[in-house]
């Protein structure tokens, strides 16, 4: 009772000395501390040496700590578990472990342990040590214990603390931020404020960031994917461990995991062979599930915006096909609208009114304009035909096309108009694999919105050029010539009219049918339109009756083409006809007059010339005054 008392304010001695040790104005680290210990220890204890053997979990090894430098370096730094396990751990067996040099006997050594597990050794040295008791030198233990226990629970508050208010600010920022590179440099910052002797990298599924100072790789698979362990992290979700023996170093990786999938993996590669503690694998876990929700926030918001700008771009395109726009500026404005939104090098729409035979939209770009694109498209509509589908092709440089072609990367929509393939809309870039497959959905979206809009103005033109086109004779109409008629008298300063009948064309029905009768006049018009091209335009006036309306011509251009065209229907006609022609010029300085001033005009002249022997030609007076 006596030792055991003597023992008791022995202990009460050395846990005051310890405490003032630990409420010390001096900031001392976890390290500084333990080493302070074994000087109190060796004061304490009489003893000549004394050091503290720590386990580091890190390394898998027990560390020495001793204010004593001559000592330190007679005994060994640090000895392995393996060490440990290969022997029976008494004390001589210890004495053998952590001796270097010829030391003496004179060791005396015990273990530190809490719940059952050897977490260190106490070893002293001398004389003091020699004839210490076994109870005292196993109370100093149990009270070594007991305060580095506390002082290590107190250093590992302290730095879980730091570790989770660096978090807290992190998540914080993740939460109230969009900026994935922002997300990725505070995680990178983080990681490396907490283990300072470690590198990071990060491994990203995708192409998340633009930023090269940060430590991003391209998470690949390698040849033998299933021994990869950044591959295994990626694909289970769960933390894998492995060490680089020629490298020697360990590596562990954990996954980026946000609630709707895994977005990459953090690479941590130690600087020699470590082990790592299962706090600071949830450390790792926490700070790469909190990053992997950070980047699908971010993914999520940039899925959003995209989603948003593409309704607004399908939105204002269908609004503006949907005006009253002429369709060669509908093509022209979508072509621009794809080239913009997709950095495209050319756009192109294709119809097909006959199967075979495509034709080219006017207002598509430069390429499909030329001949150079034919080949392309016929691959293209062959290609589509066969898979009834879209056509995404990352490199044309692989597919067997004939004409070489200055072009790579290819999107190929069908326009169908109610189910029935009516056209291509085509689009290309130079470079390989340049086109995203979000990119190729929204481009079908664009041409499924926009085909009807085609289709109406194709439809819409369609009549309009029926209703101002003469049936038979492919000329315009009356209606459209009295029209145009009006608008250049009212805006010009000169020009003719110019009446033609066909000299006993009921002789040509009655004696060919009405049938060659529709024939001779279908010839008269060729010829008609084939003498004035651009000079006029030419119209069906009515039965046999057949006009031009020369616009600033002066009267004696119009009657040498009046000519041309009354010779040349004489000698080419099949069977064989005469016009005969009025002719009504007119000059804004005479007069300007009415149309129906001018067609009178033009009819009487032609009366004229049928009365007096036809297939000749009567120019009418000018008008000078009103009538």
């Amino acid at each position: 009772m006596i030792v055991q008392s003597l023992i008791k304010k022995r202990m009460e001695k050395l846990q005051s000395r310890l405490f003032r040790y630990f409420v010390s104005e001096s900031p001392y680290t976890y390290e500084q501390f333990v080493v302070n210990l074994t000087d109190e220890i060796k004061k304490f204890s009489g003893a000549s040496f004394c050091a503290i053997y720590l386990l580091d979990e890190w390394k898998g090894w027990f560390q020495i700590h001793s204010k004593d430098r001559y000592m330190r370096e007679s005994l060994r730094s640090h000895f392995s578990l393996h060490d440990l396990y290969t022997q029976t751990p008494n004390q001589s067996d210890l004495q053998h472990i952590i001796n270097v040099k010829e030391v003496g006997s004179s060791l005396r050594v015990t273990s530190l342990h809490s719940g059952g597990n050897v977490f260190g050794y106490l070893v002293l040295k001398g004389v003091a040590a020699i004839h210490m008791q076994e109870d005292l030198l196993h109370a100093i233990g149990s009270e070594v214990t007991k305060c580095i226990k506390k002082i290590e629970g107190f250093y590992t508050s302290m730095e879980e603390e730091k570790k989770y208010e660096l978090l807290y600010k992190v998540t914080s920022h993740f939460h109230s931020s969009i900026d994935t590179d922002g997300v990725l440099k505070e995680i990178i910052e983080t990681l490396r404020k907490t283990y300072r002797d470690f590198q990071y990298y990060l491994l990203l599924s995708n192409d998340y960031t633009k930023d090269n100072d940060l430590p991003v790789r391209e998470l690949t698979y390698d040849i033998d994917f299933e021994s990869s362990a950044s591959t295994q992290a990626y694909l289970t979700g769960e933390v894998q461990m492995e060490d680089h023996l020629v490298e020697k170093r360990s590596i562990l990786y954990a996954p980026l995991k946000g609630k709707q999938g895994i977005y990459g993996v953090l690479k941590v590669v130690t600087p020699g062979y470590l082990h790592f503690p299962k706090k600071d694998i949830e450390f790792f876990i926490f700070i790469a599930n909190t990053a992997g929700k950070a980047l699908e926030n971010a993914q999520l918001y940039q899925q959003s915006r995209k989603l948003n700008s593409d309704l607004q771009l399908i939105n204002s395109t269908s609004q503006k096909l949907n005006s009253n726009m002429r369709l060669t500026e509908k093509i022209r404005y979508m072509a621009y609208k794809i080239q913009q939104s997709f950095d495209a090098g050319e756009v192109g729409f294709v119809t097909y009114e006959e199967p075979a035979i495509p034709n080219v939209l006017e207002g598509s770009t430069e390429y499909f304009a030329s001949s150079d694109s034919r080949p392309l498209i016929h691959y293209v509509k062959e290609s589509i035909s066969h898979q009834e589908g879209p056509l995404f092709i990352g490199d044309l440089d692989a597919k067997p096309i004939e004409h070489v072609l200055p072009y790579r990367s290819l999107m190929a929509v069908p326009m169908k108009d109610h189910e029935h393939i009516s056209g291509l809309a085509i689009v290309l870039q130079k470079d390989p694999y340049f086109f995203t497959f979000e990119s190729f959905k929204l481009l079908q979206s664009l041409v499924a919105h926009s085909t009807l809009a085609f289709a109406n103005s194709i439809l819409r033109e369609k009549l309009e050029k029926a209703v101002i086109t003469d049936y038979l004779t492919k000329l315009h109409s009356r209606v459209h010539l009295d029209q145009c008629v009006e608008k250049h008298v009212k805006n010009d300063e000169q020009g003719s009219l110019i009446l033609f009948d066909i000299d006993n064309f009921k002789n040509i029905n009655d004696t060919y049918g009405h049938q060659v009768g529709d024939e001779v006049i279908c010839q008269v018009a060729d010829i008609i339109k084939a003498v004035i091209g651009n000079h006029g335009l030419s119209a069906r006036w009515g039965g046999e009756e057949l006009a031009v309306y020369l616009p600033m011509l002066p009267s004696e251009k119009a009657h040498d083409l009046t000519e041309m065209i009354r010779e040349k229907i004489a000698m080419s006609t099949s069977p064989a006809v005469t016009v005969s022609c009025g002719i009504a010029p007119w000059k804004a300085e005479w007069v300007r007059p009415t149309r129906k001033q001018i067609v009178q005009q033009a009819d009487q002249a032609l009366y004229k010339a049928k009365s007096s022997g036809r297939n000749r030609i009567v120019t009418a007076h000018p008008i000078k005054e009103r009538s």
